[in-house]
């Protein structure tokens, strides 16, 4: 997808910040006690297809909704989304709110599905 000049550089200033983990990596951690990989797109992307072990939390909500849903600070949580620009951007918000152990999906869905990893589709 071909995205503007200024949001390309956004993106870029983020992956700066945050680190990356490949999809493979973290389906394995996700299946393991204190990790937890979270889907940041739109509801739509969700429902069409996510990680067979994702909970759903857009990007649109996440700094809201973040400390509700994932109290402990210390938890490991992997965001991913369509490429890994948007899971970028929420990885280095929620970084900045005293999340010390975030990663973004480097590639994000279309790595996840590309690798062959497990899929789920909301009915």
């Amino acid at each position: 997808m071909k995205h503007s000049p200024g949001f390309e550089r956004l993106c870029a200033e983020a992956l700066g910040h945050v680190r990356e983990i490949g999809a493979e990596a973290a389906a394995h951690l996700a299946a393991e006690a204190g990790h937890v990989l979270v889907d940041v797109r739109e509801e739509s992307e969700w429902r069409a297809g996510h990680a067979a072990c994702a909970v759903h939390l857009g990007k649109g909500v996440i700094e809201r909704d973040i400390e509700a849903r994932f109290p402990d600070s210390a938890v490991h949580l992997m965001l991913y989304c369509g490429g890994g620009y948007r899971s970028a951007l929420a990885a280095e918000s929620i970084a900045r709110m005293g999340y010390g152990n975030v990663d973004s999906v480097a590639g994000g869905w279309r790595a996840w599905v590309a690798a062959g990893l497990p899929i789920e589709k909301e009915p």
